[in-house]
């Protein structure tokens, strides 16, 4: 005879089953969807809604689509790259002058510039970080300064355009089957990394990491190789968001991703990825993006001043930041 179940009538009721659902994974849909609603009923007379608007946002958002897949991952290790904003510039510099020095090479050799641009920041930070065991949040506080500060000496504070057309195309104004190829690169990065995130021992050993470094590198992780890859991640998302600037507004400056940071960190958190590393979302992400992006879209619309829009996503993070942290104390 089996003994009597000890459950309380009360923890099997639909109520108690949804007290211990994780609703921190939800909220960037439910936002998501709340915000669309929300701007599509009161600028319903204001374009917000016409396919043109909302190709818009979804090309404005793809460089900070592309930083996020690269911060989750250094988030999701335990670790933070503040340094992103100034990759972006120095990346997208770096891409342009390589081409207008020589123009015969174009395509590949801004290219390769523009993303090597970006890994060598990212090697610079992971090397301090997993080797020389400095925090993570100081480093990358250093070097964003110092990064911003090499991408206003590259150029005396001048912007350079960017005249090859493979290039603007590729990174910018092209498409392929009407998709514009903004679009398809963020397609293909978000697909890339949600892969190696969750489907990849690499992504397992990421978030063990985050987790516990301590307990991951006794059972036979090299935590600090991992925390050295995740930066070097982060570099290179960061330098093809570079590309991506550069190439839609066919010119680079030192002012490319200068306002991106708070952004990104916003669309990430929103997104699930928690501070404290162990858990990251590349779709919550991607999601989180696209909400900021309806969000100053909408704000704009709606005549709201630039100092409004960044209060307004203040308030944003400081919600995300306390879910989050909410979510590491259960």
């Amino acid at each position: 005879m089996s003994p009597p179940s000890t459950t309380h009538p009360a923890e099997s009721s639909p109520l108690a089953r949804l007290s211990r659902i994780n609703l921190q994974q939800y909220v960037v849909y439910v936002g998501f969807v709340a915000i669309f609603v929300f701007f599509a009923i009161v600028l319903r007379d204001s374009g917000f809604l016409t396919s043109r608007n909302l190709v818009n946002i979804a090309l404005q958002t793809a460089p900070a689509t592309i930083m996020a897949i690269g911060l989750v991952f250094a988030l999701s290790a335990g670790d933070i790259d503040l340094s992103i904003g100034s990759t972006v510039a120095v990346s997208a510099l770096c891409a342009a002058m390589a081409m207008a020095a020589m123009p015969e090479a174009g395509l590949l050799l801004g290219v390769a510039a523009g993303i090597g641009a970006g890994l060598a920041i990212g090697l610079v930070n992971g090397l301090l970080v997993a080797y020389l065991r400095l925090p993570s949040f100081l480093v990358t506080l250093a070097t964003m300064g110092l990064f911003a500060g090499v991408a206003r000496s590259l150029t005396q504070l001048r912007s350079i355009p960017v005249t090859d057309s493979m290039f603007t195309g590729l990174f910018g104004s092209g498409s392929l089957f009407g998709i514009p190829s903004l679009v398809i690169w963020t397609v293909v990065a978000v697909g890339i990394g949600h892969f190696v995130f969750r489907q990849t021992r690499f992504g397992a050993h990421v978030l063990a990491t985050g987790d516990n470094p301590r307990a991951a590198m006794v059972t036979g992780i090299k935590v600090p190789r991992i925390r050295l890859t995740v930066f070097l991640i982060s570099g290179a998302m960061a330098g093809l968001a570079g590309l991506l600037y550069s190439g839609r507004l066919q010119a680079a400056k030192y002012t490319l991703g200068e306002t991106d940071l708070m952004t990104v960190i916003a669309a990430v958190i929103v997104g699930g990825t928690l501070l404290n590393g162990g858990k990251g979302s590349i779709i919550g992400a991607l999601v989180g993006s696209l909400m900021m992006g309806l969000l100053n879209n909408g704000l704009i619309l709606m005549g709201l001043s630039v100092s409004d829009q960044m209060i307004v996503r203040g308030l944003i993070i400081l919600a995300a930041v306390a879910v989050s942290l909410r979510e590491t104390t259960r």
